[in-house]
């Protein structure tokens, strides 16, 4: 399959090795250099692409490839607030838009038991729940994104949990979610939930960048000639 890729950064690299390594061709690499390259032309070579890029560009990048009625695969985070914009746009042209803030198969895992977890703790009002992310100090939104997601299945499934704060000490109805940007972590995400007898902890954390990589690249295998939108919960057969 022709891939081509825009953001070609760490993770754009990673992208490309794992791509390469399934068979398909890399037809371009579109980044700040050769931004010119973002016309139709161009993105038409591609069967699938897919986008890593930050929260400011993301949402223009999407459009325009959508606009040029070619599937896209984006794992850019910080820019969800306009997804509802981007999922309209993709109907309307009746495109394909797959789209995941983590797309780790054992992130994935970690987010379905934690859906059920924070169900079973809404009815245990004594444990406390905190959420921690780590990443490198290179990563512009905070929380991330697979943070958000985290904390926000969290809402959905307990009632008693209004809203998330930065704050160490939360207030009645709140969770703290807490961002530390150190080193070159990929990637680390603890739920806790803590009581006076004892701790009740889930966490995840990335190794390296490969897990998102291959799920970006089996993500685009999947939309291959299709149309729709979709998410890790389609591809992994969890809805």
């Amino acid at each position: 399959m022709r891939i081509g890729l825009i953001g070609y950064g760490q993770m754009g690299k990673a992208v490309e090795s794992i791509a390469v390594d399934r068979g398909h061709t890399i037809v371009f690499a579109i980044d700040e250099v050769n931004k010119h390259d973002m016309v139709p032309k161009v993105l038409q070579t591609a069967e699938v692409i897919i986008e890593f890029t930050g929260p400011e560009s993301a949402l223009n990048n999407i459009l325009a490839v959508l606009g040029s009625n070619v599937p896209v695969v984006s794992g850019s985070t910080g820019w969800l607030d306009h997804l509802e914009e981007a999922c309209h746009y993709c109907r309307k042209q009746n495109g394909a838009f797959f789209y995941a803030t983590n797309f780790s198969l054992g992130a994935n895992i970690f987010m379905e038991i934690n859906r059920k977890l924070a169900g079973l703790m809404s009815a245990h009002s004594g444990y406390l729940p905190r959420l921690e992310e780590i990443h490198h100090t290179r990563k512009k939104d905070s929380p991330s994104g697979t943070a958000l997601s985290i904390v926000n299945d969290i809402l959905a499934m307990n009632p008693h949990i209004r809203e998330w704060t930065p704050d160490l000490i939360p207030q009645p109805g709140q969770i703290t979610v807490t961002s530390i940007r150190e080193g070159e972590v990929p990637g680390s995400h603890e739920v806790r939930y803590v009581s006076k007898e004892d701790i009740i902890s889930l966490k995840h954390e990335a190794l390296n960048r490969k897990g998102l990589a291959s799920g970006a690249v089996v993500a685009a295998e999947f939309i291959a000639g299709r149309s729709g939108i979709f998410t890790m919960s389609d591809l992994l057969g969890l809805k």
